[in-house]
């Protein structure tokens, strides 16, 4: 589950005319959604791995996009802020993911 959610983030990041969400979401809530989404199917999927080793590789995934997204041809724009957002959600999947399942036994 982890490995499709992962690939269609790209996808969809990558992708130069998205398909519109219902409600119509901002960008950063986009990225938020997914990386939160990444962040907890990463904590439940390797449940025996410290938070940081999760959360180092989904950094550099967001980073990754973000670099992909400079691509001219592509239509898209690479922002700081998209980064930061991916990051402020993985580490919040991944922590309250961890809380809950440490809760739960």
């Amino acid at each position: 589950m982890f490995f499709a959610s992962a690939t269609f983030a790209f996808v969809m990041a990558v992708h130069p005319k998205p398909p519109e969400l219902p409600g119509a979401p901002g960008d950063k809530i986009q990225h938020m959604i997914a990386f939160f989404t990444l962040g907890t199917l990463a904590a439940m999927g390797w449940r025996e791995r410290r938070p940081a080793s999760l959360f180092v590789p989904l950094a550099a995934f967001g980073g990754a996009i973000e670099l992909v997204q400079m691509i001219p041809a592509l239509h898209r724009y690479a922002e700081w802020a998209d980064w930061l957002a991916d990051m402020a959600a993985a580490a919040a999947g991944i922590g309250l993911t961890r809380l809950a399942l440490d809760r739960l036994g």
